[in-house]
């Protein structure tokens, strides 16, 4: 999904807090190596301690820390550009009531465009007040990363796009396509995960 731009405040800059501010990007970088992707958050009882010390809110050391657990959704977004190619992949899961599908992959130059959907039968009375849209999440692994653009569903359809950088490799052979549900966690078994070798 596109994020909306961060526009920068009104407000003029303090020279006098450069070196600061340096210093606390550094202590970013620093905290991310240490922890080598991993994620951490303080426990409440630090969380207070750092606020009585430091006389800051506790709620602001919260969200510095949230925020820090996230970075990758600062990530830029690459927009496909170049079109190439569209390469055929025809590849079906079936798991419980759903047919999983991968059709195509399309390929740019600077990304590739991956489209899953998702089949299933409804009833024909059944009640779409309360059906909401169970997001995918896609994981391919490093170096690629994964995000997905849109989606759509109706009663016993959805469809989900995304975007895949750098691009793939115009041979897929041997390439695993593995698909999460947002409700799921990363201690979930992964036999509950739609995977897609190719």
């Amino acid at each position: 999904m596109k994020r909306i731009a961060m526009e920068r405040p009104a407000v003029d800059y303090d020279d006098n807090v450069t070196e600061i501010d340096e210093q606390i990007c550094a202590l970013f970088r620093q905290r991310k190596d240490i922890l080598n992707n991993k994620q951490a958050y303080p426990t409440d009882e630090l969380l207070s301690k750092w606020s009585a010390s430091f006389g800051l809110y506790e709620e602001f050391i919260k969200t510095i820390f949230m925020l820090l657990m996230d970075e990758e959704h600062f990530r830029p977004m690459v927009e496909p550009e170049g079109f190439r190619r569209h390469i055929q992949v025809l590849k079906a899961v079936e798991q419980g009531v759903r047919l999983y599908t991968l059709t195509t992959v399309r390929q740019y130059t600077n990304a590739s465009v991956i489209l899953l959907n998702i089949d299933w039968d409804a009833p024909e009375d059944q009640d779409l007040s309360h059906q909401g849209m169970i997001q995918q999440e896609l994981i391919i692994g490093k170096p690629y990363f994964c995000r997905m653009i849109n989606g759509s569903s109706n009663s016993d359809h959805a469809t989900y796009k995304y975007v895949v950088s750098p691009p793939l490799p115009d041979d897929l052979s041997g390439m695993e396509f593995r698909f999460r549900s947002n409700g799921a966690t990363r201690t979930d078994s992964a036999d509950d995960d739609i995977v897609f070798k190719l």
